[in-house]
């Protein structure tokens, strides 16, 4: 009887598909702001990689083990937009590098978090 009631089979929990929702905005809007720092001119570049790097390291320091792997990400994010300004070609071109990969990589898991969220909403209803 309950295959007639829909979304009875499979519910996903409710913490997995926040979690999965978070995710999805965090890797989204983080590859977007890793994409849009790459392109900033040096100076402006050199300045948002400061400040994503110090926040990162502020998390870092985060009571919550939680916190800490995303606030050494975005630390490490920043260094690279910090080194990709530097006037030394191949570490520029090195840090650039994954710079861009590291914001591909961000938008590609901010999406995949995305498609199984709605799955898992529309498993719900």
């Amino acid at each position: 009887m309950s295959d007639l009631i829909p979304g009875s089979g499979n519910n996903t929990p409710t913490n997995v598909l926040a979690k999965q929702g978070v995710t999805a905005i965090g890797g989204i809007v983080g590859g977007a702001v890793l994409m849009i720092m790459r392109a900033l001119p040096s100076f402006m570049g050199l300045i948002a990689g400061v400040i994503v790097a110090l926040v990162g390291i502020g998390g870092v320091m985060s009571k919550d083990p939680d916190d800490r792997k995303p606030a050494l990400l975005a630390a490490v994010a920043g260094g690279l937009a910090v080194l990709s300004r530097v006037p030394i070609k191949p570490l520029a071109a090195l840090s650039g590098t994954l710079l861009g990969i590291s914001a591909l990589g961000l938008l590609v898991m901010g999406v995949w978090n995305g498609i199984k969220f709605i799955k898992g909403l529309k498993g719900r209803s």
